[in-house]
């Protein structure tokens, strides 16, 4: 065999390996469920993420509520997250996953007016009493881009 047939083949080769990991994602292991399941809200750009209990569990996924605090220097009550709950995209703005079914989130666009020590102040976002994710919010925004997938 030549050097430029065995080149060649080594090409064909490398180029099959190359197209087969571009194959659509296997089926969840062992015939389970998928971990997360996202779904795309019509009319919007925004898109729901539903993560099963045991990928709740698996990030440590916890919730709460966004609350009202006079803060100091205050004597008004300021609507208020905890800073864990932010997450900036790339263009520098700045959102929250709000939660209206357990283990479902979707991102909702917040204005922080300022922050002090593990509370976030907010200016424009989510009515006190919704529920927000507070740990777990990097792996929910992966979830939604599909980072890694």
């Amino acid at each position: 065999m030549s050097s430029s047939t065995q080149v060649v083949g080594a090409v064909v080769v490398a180029s099959s390996l190359m197209l087969s990991a571009c194959q659509a994602p296997a089926p969840a292991p062992h015939g389970g469920e998928e971990p997360s399941h996202i779904e795309h809200i019509e009319g919007t750009d925004l898109t729901r993420v539903t993560i099963t209990e045991k990928a709740a569990e698996r990030i440590d996924l916890q919730t709460t509520e966004v609350f009202e605090r006079v803060m100091p220097r205050s004597t008004a009550p300021a609507t208020c997250v905890p800073y864990s709950s932010l997450i900036y995209d790339s263009e520098g703005n700045t959102w929250v996953y709000v939660s209206d079914e357990p283990r479902s989130f979707v991102r909702e666009a917040v204005v922080v007016d300022y922050i002090v020590g593990d509370v976030a102040v907010l200016s424009s976002g989510p009515s006190v009493g919704t529920v927000v994710a507070a740990v777990g919010v990097a792996e929910l925004y992966g979830t939604e881009f599909e980072v890694g997938h």
